[in-house]
């Protein structure tokens, strides 16, 4: 079975995709705390990162891919947005992004099938006000995964971005009853496919979902 690194895979959003990509890879999550198929690790930390993946690769050998779900949601404008705020966001959406892609990439292999996935926002598209630090955050996502599809161009390893709307989760049915939201469970059908041999000819794509 193919060994999957996975971030953001206790969440919402994350177990129900874990749940889905279980019958099919072996998923190994990196969160703030250790478990069964849980390797403990920091996403803004290189050093934790790096180890982390080190210890999935000693355990589980090298990894096929990477669903990268973790993130953070602040809302706010330009004008009232406070440093702290914008950092935060960089750092939980778009650094901790890139720390996580550069080190399992450094573990996979360059010349077998490969998948990296990430999940973005469909808010990079629409650029409403009221979230400025998440949506420049994630739209730096975006660019991530569009250079990182450039880099791997001749590989047989793929970068995708999923740019799901609202999710069908318990705390955005609180906050927004009204909004139009995404069911969980096609987005964890949306990434199947990414991950799948299928999806071997598709890379650098942003992809919505609403």
């Amino acid at each position: 079975m193919k060994t999957l690194i996975v971030t953001g895979g206790t969440g919402g959003l994350g177990t129900t995709v874990v749940e889905r990509l279980s019958y099919d890879y072996q998923c190994v999550l990196l969160s703030r705390h250790a478990g069964e198929r849980t390797i403990q690790a920091d996403l803004g930390d290189e050093n934790s990162v790096r180890g982390a993946i080190a210890e999935a690769v000693s355990r589980y050998g090298a990894p096929y891919g990477l669903l990268h779900m973790a993130g953070g949601y602040a809302g706010g404008h330009v004008s009232e947005t406070s440093t702290e705020t914008w950092q935060e966001m960089i750092g939980l959406n778009l650094t901790s992004s890139f720390i996580v892609i550069r080190e399992v990439l450094a573990q996979m292999r360059r010349d077998a099938a490969g998948r990296i996935v990430a999940i973005s926002s469909e808010a990079t598209l629409g650029k409403f006000a009221g979230a400025a630090a998440y949506t420049i955050s994630k739209t730096g996502l975006n660019t991530l995964i569009e250079m990182t599809a450039a880099e791997l161009r001749g590989t047989p390893v793929t970068a995708n971005a999923l740019l799901p709307g609202t999710l069908d989760t318990e705390a955005s049915r609180k906050a927004m009853p009204d909004a139009k939201r995404v069911p969980l469970d096609r987005v964890a059908d949306a990434v199947a496919f990414l991950l799948s041999d299928r999806a071997a000819s598709i890379s650098g794509g942003l992809i919505p979902m609403r």
